[in-house]
């Protein structure tokens, strides 16, 4: 694709001798925030069904994309071919009922051959056990879920949602306890199970928890600052209310539909 090449070389020229002093600059190491912000920026468009900006975030990723892969052919280590040519046979080799003659039943059976064939791949051999392979830098949220969704492939899964559900009573009631008793350094580990027990719940209902919770925290902010808006029309400011007051602010604005999604 001609916009892909050009990219490449845009970024080799921005790393070049009289290219940009901050791309020179810049490290592997480096990149890695700029990496999250720009995907954290994909779903913020995604979550706002914004199609424009979707278009040029999405571009923003492939732009931090081709900074490692010029950096790493910088230190002659690979390039960009060789991670296309890398995911192009992943796909091929994982997808044998598209490329080859495999048939299967429904989407849950692609998802066991997939897990069956990623166990035969060079890359992870060495892993020992079913939670082998979750990134320790993923979102907290998301990490629980991938590591309960792996746990749950070799059977360690609750029989349904119930279950989780009774869990989460359980944890509520122990946090209960730590707290009454005053027990700080109990507190912070209950209120952890706490949160891994709902996200247990949240997967066995087919819920993404960080997903959820980001759109709850997106809509939380939404609504706050209506609520700032309509207290400042009132000639009132929040720090002024009581919090009866406030509380009615904030239930006429989930009422009136101001943000329902």
């Amino acid at each position: 694709m001609r916009e892909f090449a050009e990219l490449v070389q845009i970024m080799a020229r921005l790393r070049g001798e009289d290219g940009c002093p901050w791309d020179r600059q810049q490290t592997a190491s480096s990149l890695k925030t700029y990496l999250l912000e720009e995907v954290y920026e994909v779903l913020e468009a995604v979550d706002a069904g914004d199609v424009k900006r979707l278009c040029g975030e999405l571009g923003d990723v492939m732009l931090v994309i081709v900074f490692f892969a010029q950096l790493a052919s910088e230190a002659g280590q690979f390039d960009i071919r060789q991670s296309l040519r890398c995911i192009n046979d992943k796909l091929r080799y994982r997808h044998p009922h598209v490329f080859g003659d495999l048939q299967v039943a429904d989407a849950q059976e692609v998802v066991f051959n997939w897990e069956q064939l990623k166990r035969r791949e060079p890359d992870t051999q060495d892993r020992t056990s079913a939670l082998d392979g979750v990134p320790r830098s993923l979102p907290a949220l998301h990490r629980a879920s991938d590591l309960q969704k792996r746990a749950a492939r070799v059977g360690f899964d609750w029989d349904s949602p119930q279950g989780a559900w009774d869990k989460i009573s359980e944890e509520q009631a122990e946090l209960h306890q730590a707290t009454e008793r005053q027990d700080a350094d109990t507190i912070g580990d209950e209120v952890g199970d706490l949160l891994f027990a709902v996200v247990n719940y949240a997967r066995l209902l087919g819920v993404d928890s960080e997903d959820a919770l980001r759109r709850a925290t997106n809509r939380f902010e939404r609504r706050f600052r209506e609520v700032e808006q309509r207290a400042a029309e009132r000639g009132q400011s929040l720090g002024e209310m009581t919090l009866p007051q406030m509380d009615e602010l904030w239930e006429e604005v989930k009422a009136g539909g101001v943000d329902k999604s």
